[in-house]
């Protein structure tokens, strides 16, 4: 896996509350087999390759663990977008991509197979599109709080308390996430929860800090979200486990 190319950049500040961030990925070698877990994020990724024509996917929220290829001498480029950014961006509901993809618009935004050849002309490209779409919106306060809380905790916040925060009842509030992104907010939040744990269990800390109610509960989280226990994930033999938020730029 060392021979992977990873590189990601931060979305501008007034971006902040709609792109996590943007990436790429390039394997210059052969095909290589990897888990890939659960981050909480939805993806809209630009791909070519000597055996794949320049196309562009939609992936919804991921909620267990994926075994994937990714291909021999292929190229991606890929920006992550906050949930917000579904309402307000994407202009969709991303309920029906729960643990899916689908493909979108060949000609989606102006990009072409043109703009794989400079990461950061893609991401100068990606902010002024999105900055459009932003620039004649009216943005929910409530929703825009609700996120800052959820992301700045890394899910690690009771629903009541954030339905008070927010003043928007727990009902309403779970309303609006399965509507608009097919999952629960108690279960999105237990994978924030995860993806901050993976960090720490990466670099050998097997022991909950992300307010588990005690290690057996955050034994049972982490491999209800990622098919093993942290001990497993720890090892990580042959770079197998992957989560593209948390891998070293190179």
């Amino acid at each position: 896996m060392n021979d992977l190319i990873y590189n990601s950049k931060l979305p501008d500040p007034f971006l902040k509350d709609f792109v996590e961030s943007f990436w790429m990925l390039d394997n210059p070698s052969d095909n290589k087999e990897v888990v890939l877990l659960p981050d909480g994020r939805i993806d809209v990724i630009f791909s070519q390759s000597p055996t794949q024509p320049f196309h562009i996917v939609l992936l919804g929220i991921g909620t267990h663990p994926e075994e994937i290829v990714i291909a021999e001498k292929i190229k991606t480029f890929a920006i992550s977008f906050n949930l917000l950014a579904t309402e307000y961006i994407l202009h969709e509901s991303v309920s029906e991509l729960l643990n899916y993809a689908k493909n979108l618009p060949i000609d989606f935004w102006g990009f072409t197979v043109d703009d794989m050849t400079d990461f950061d002309q893609f991401c100068l490209k990606a902010s002024e599109k999105i900055q459009a779409e932003l620039s004649h919106q009216k943005i929910d306060e409530r929703k825009l709080k609700l996120f800052n809380f959820i992301y700045l905790s890394n899910g690690a916040i009771p629903i009541k308390e954030l339905s008070e925060k927010v003043i928007w009842s727990e009902r309403q509030i779970n309303r609006y996430f399965n509507q608009q992104y097919g999952i629960s907010l108690k279960a999105y939040c237990g994978i924030l929860r995860f993806r901050a744990s993976f960090k720490h269990i990466k670099e050998g800390k097997l022991f909950p800090e992300q307010n588990f109610s005690d290690q057996s509960h955050f034994i049972k989280e982490i491999k209800r979200l990622s098919g093993f226990l942290p001990k497993e994930l720890s090892q990580n033999k042959n770079d197998r486990f992957i989560q593209f938020s948390v891998l070293p730029k190179k």
